[in-house]
């Protein structure tokens, strides 16, 4: 997750963009005609369009990963370095997975940009190595704890961070604060409704355990609504095969607790969670499939896709196999 050398290279090509031909550009940026705002992962980018209401259509607002690329292998290039160090406002997760900001918030060239890093506006978490969680094959700075990064699936995170977007945008655009302070208020209470709606959920369901055989980034959910996990690996894990000790001690706690859904993130094959399942003793539980809304494509957003709906989604998964 570290791209030194790359960082270097966007660097020096985006310094030499910007004292070339594309000097115009960001002359033309500085011009504040709109807000300039860049966004790193969906969330950021759906809170913030979503405060900014119908002020959205006259603002350029910028997602970075709007290809689906994973947020722990992204590498920015020279012209998304230049977006950000002339922007108004930018969105990051402030962890080791985004550890190249520091590079572009160094080369910044707007003195009044304003930055949001999420794991600096919530109460951040380190990692948890669970029981039967399959440690890293070489991990770096191990004596250090890693921040959990995935503050943004919990929705009352969401509504700590939608009060800080709020803030920024006010002080950027005090003209429209009025409506940017409605729209909070109206987005509040949407995450209001499907935070209690959760609670109900897990309050009234007996099984009170996930069992994931994938990588687990749902630890803040979990920690808001009383459930306990047991997962292959730790949310930001670059593993991708599951050990023999990782499958049958999975499968053994699926027999132990009687759990009968074997559940993954988007995006993945299933295959660690098949082959769980074909090690318990009944290899008859099903699978499930949870959004850990770090990979939300341009064309996803086209379709209608957005923050509210995806967990949305994972309700109904959750309703289904919980309820």
């Amino acid at each position: 997750m570290r791209f030194k050398y790359l960082m270097m290279t966007a660097l020096c090509t985006a310094g030499a963009i910007l004292l070339s031909g594309c000097g115009n550009a960001a002359s033309q940026n500085n011009g504040h005609d709109k807000l300039r705002i860049v966004c790193t992962i969906f969330p950021e980018y759906d809170w913030t369009r979503q405060i900014l209401g119908t002020h959205a259509a006259d603002t350029d607002l910028y997602y970075l990963l709007d290809n689906g690329a994973d947020l722990h292998s992204f590498q920015p290039t020279a012209e998304d370095m230049i977006r950000i160090s002339d922007c108004d406002l930018f969105l990051y997760i402030g962890g080791e997975s985004d550890e190249w900001t520091a590079d572009a918030l160094a080369e910044s060239v707007n003195p009044e940009m304003q930055t949001i890093a999420l794991l600096e506006t919530v109460s951040a978490k380190t990692e948890e190595q669970k029981e039967g969680m399959q440690a890293e094959d070489e991990e770096e700075d191990a004596d250090e704890p890693e921040l959990d990064e995935h503050v943004w699936l919990s929705l009352r995170n969401a509504k700590q961070i939608c009060g800080e977007i709020t803030e920024k945008l006010c002080a950027l655009d005090s003209t429209n604060a009025d409506d940017y302070r409605a729209n909070l208020a109206a987005y509040t209470a949407q995450l209001d409704q499907l935070d209690q709606q959760f609670t109900e959920l897990t309050e009234r369901s007996d099984r009170k355990t996930l069992l994931f055989a994938d990588r687990f980034p749902f630890r803040y959910f979990t920690d808001d609504y009383g459930l306990d996990y047991y997962a292959a690996f730790a949310g930001c894990s670059a593993e991708t095969e599951a050990s023999f000790e990782t499958v049958v001690f999975l499968a053994n706690k699926a027999d132990e607790l009687g759990l009968d859904t074997v559940y993954t993130i988007e995006g993945g094959d299933g295959k660690i969670a098949r082959t769980v399942i074909e090690n318990t003793k009944s290899k008859d539980q099903q699978t499930a499939v949870l959004n850990s809304i770090q990979s939300v494509t341009d064309t996803q957003i086209a379709d209608g896709a957005t923050y509210l709906s995806l967990m949305q989604q994972n309700y109904a998964v959750l309703q289904e196999h919980l309820g």
